[in-house]
């Protein structure tokens, strides 16, 4: 009778499987899905639904539904939801064009962040999948791979590399985070007007006594931004900051 670390190795092995099929040799015999469909197509489609309706809304028979098909044929392709958001986590890294070697290194660097950014920001659903014992695919340890190539050689050694790579991506996981929130409550009302709105009446009941600072910093940069705050600019500041610090961390 098989137990549930059979079951759970069969599963993970399944998923392996699916990530690394391109570089897979097909086994001699093996029954696949029927064609005229393919496991890409189904990753591709569950991508553009999670885009357009969000993360919650991801079921093998909603991808099974815009794709024409009743949710059991889907099967065929995937086991799973869970198999499905780890191979679309890792269609999506497939995007990310490597950097160039020819960059400044700190160009280079600004770049790993800027692009982690930026993918999430695409795909905000991202940030709803677990970044923790995330199953590796191809296309992420190629991103990995490049990101380690952007800095070999500044003078890191292997844990430091590693450590610089992930606060890079934290910091830009955060910003994408706070940028995707402003986008959402810009599409509302605007910055400008909850601002006009909002100011003024904070500025009335605040007791400027016992903020002395925040309340002249806040109005600042509130009259500054017309907005609570600024992610765009927050992160152009905070990446620099970061790359000119792990890069004085390497000289030293």
């Amino acid at each position: 009778m098989p137990t549930d670390g059979d079951e759970s190795t069969a599963q993970a092995t399944r998923i392996l499987e699916l990530l690394w099929r391109h570089a897979l040799p097909a086994r001699p015999g093996a029954r696949g899905p029927k064609p005229g469909l393919t496991v890409d197509a189904v990753v591709a489609a569950g991508i553009a639904l999670a885009d357009r309706d969000g993360i919650d809304k991801l079921t093998i028979r909603a991808v099974a539904a815009d794709l024409g098909l009743r949710a059991m044929s889907l099967y065929t392709y995937v086991p799973s939801k869970e198999a499905l958001l780890v191979l679309m986590v890792d269609a999506v890294a497939a995007d990310d064009p490597p950097i160039p070697a020819d960059l400044p290194i700190r160009d280079r660097m600004i770049a790993v962040a800027a692009r982690i950014r930026a993918e999430l920001i695409a795909h905000p659903w991202l940030l709803e999948v677990s970044p923790w014992r995330q199953v590796l695919g191809p296309a992420r340890m190629r991103r990995y791979e490049g990101q380690l190539a952007a800095i070999e050689g500044i003078g890191l050694d292997d844990l430091a590399m590693d450590r610089a790579i992930a606060v890079l991506t934290d910091f830009a996981t955060g910003n994408a985070r706070l940028a995707i929130a402003a986008a959402g409550a810009t599409a509302q009302l605007s910055d400008a007007d909850w601002w006009n709105v909002h100011g003024p009446l904070l500025a009335r009941v605040m007791p400027a006594a016992e903020f002395p600072l925040a309340g002249r910093v806040g109005a600042t940069v509130g009259e500054h931004y017309q907005a609570p705050a600024d992610p765009d600019g927050a992160f152009a500041y905070g990446v620099a900051t970061l790359v000119d610090g792990i890069l004085a961390d390497a000289a030293g």
